[in-house]
């Protein structure tokens, strides 16, 4: 059985059909895979915000790449929390749970700097872990109405694609061609990316894909790069809905993007639903950006002039860790951060943000010794949720 054959069985329409199928993949199997301890990642995205897996196929293909752990992440949704643990739970997969929000800085002296956040000043991409199952129904609860709020901006953003891409016979409808590629109706959310990849799929279907160059280049008017000319000009390319997905994010959302406000809840008002929720509150560091590993980001300086001023304001506002990712970053980056969240005595975690089938689950640069601390971090996650 293939990869897309597997993926169809573990994205089936209920989490009971997925993780039954999962049940039986295991028991088919001729052999485990080989386990890789020496790697762990908490930071996989799932179809309850975005990403080609379900909770159930993110256990799946993090198993099948050798990880013993795996963390879910999910934007302003913990829906597929209980279905990613009992995945887990079947595939002989740790799990530790948590989600991602975004957070307004807000009467900090952050409050109009660029953080971790490429699009808006101000807002800082923040992480929840180590959600235990009580605490989840809390935080579903609570981000409920933020994300009806979302949806409000996300129609707003698809009035301003339309503005773009309409007189070329381009149209996108937020009912009938955004929310079907969501798990909205079950409680995940809508996000820049659904609605960048719905209009290239509405791209596709008005254009083709022999024209897909023609149309971005000569009636889009985005410079394409030799290489993503290259992937967008392949058919047989297994990526290449994701691959003009990740063009379209890097070229678009400057045009397209409205502020997040009503969705954006404080730095105080996070905290304090850690503290309710028993998790782990953290910051996600990004660092200024060179060449971006997943093509969505230009090159940006963000919060590296100010990260000791950043770090400090965080540990005095109740904030316990920094996650980070080791391949989204030069070895000075690391070595500094490292140094900082030691003096502050911050929880170092690690994940690598996966919602791309192009992306491995795997981050070779944990094999080092100075990332070892953070293989114990995740135990400890899970420690902590159990």
């Amino acid at each position: 059985m293939n990869r897309e054959e597997v993926l169809t069985l573990l994205n089936a329409n209920t989490a009971e059909e997925r993780l039954e199928n999962l049940r039986l993949l295991i028991e088919q199997e001729d052999e485990k895979p080989e386990e890789r301890p020496q790697y762990a990642n908490n930071h996989i995205h799932t179809f309850y915000s975005f990403s080609p897996y379900s909770p159930t196929a993110a256990v799946w293909f993090a198993r099948e790449a050798g990880l013993t752990t795996a963390g879910i992440m999910d934007h302003d949704s913990i829906a597929g929390a209980d279905e990613f643990e009992e995945a887990g739970r079947i595939a002989a997969v740790a799990t530790t749970s948590g989600m991602e929000c975004r957070v307004s800085l807000e009467g900090t002296p952050f409050a109009e700097r660029k953080l971790n956040n490429p699009d808006q000043d101000g807002i800082a991409y923040m992480a929840i872990h180590g959600v235990r199952r009580e605490g989840r129904v809390k935080l579903q609860d609570y981000f409920a109405p933020l994300r009806e709020h979302r949806n409000v901006r996300n129609r707003r953003m698809v009035e301003k694609i339309n503005s773009i891409v309409s007189p070329h016979g381009v149209e996108l409808d937020f009912d009938r061609d955004v929310i079907p590629i969501s798990q909205y109706e079950n409680g995940g959310s809508v996000t820049e990316r659904h609605l960048l990849y719905a209009l290239g799929e509405k791209i596709f279907e008005v254009v083709g894909s022999e024209e897909l160059v023609h149309f971005l280049e000569q009636v889009l008017r985005i410079n394409l790069a030799d290489k993503q000319r290259s992937l967008l000009s392949d058919p047989s390319n297994p990526h290449l809905k994701y691959d003009l997905l990740g063009v379209l994010k890097a070229e678009l959302v400057e045009q397209i993007y409205i502020p997040a406000t009503e969705e954006c809840i404080t730095l105080a008002e996070l905290v304090e639903l850690g503290r309710e929720v028993n998790a782990i509150v953290c910051y996600a560091y990004l660092g200024d950006v060179g060449e971006s590993v997943t093509g969505d980001k230009k090159t940006a300086k963000f919060e590296d002039d100010y990260l000791e001023e950043l770090l400090d304001e965080l540990k005095r506002n109740g904030v316990a860790g920094v996650t980070y990712m080791p391949s989204r970053n030069s070895e000075s980056q690391l070595d500094r951060l490292q140094k900082l969240c030691r003096e502050r005595g911050f929880i170092e975690i690690s994940g690598e943000d996966i919602n791309s089938p192009r992306q491995g689950f795997i981050c070779e640069q944990l094999a080092k010794p100075q990332f070892s601390h953070l293989i114990d971090a995740t135990w400890r996650l899970i420690e902590h949720e159990r």
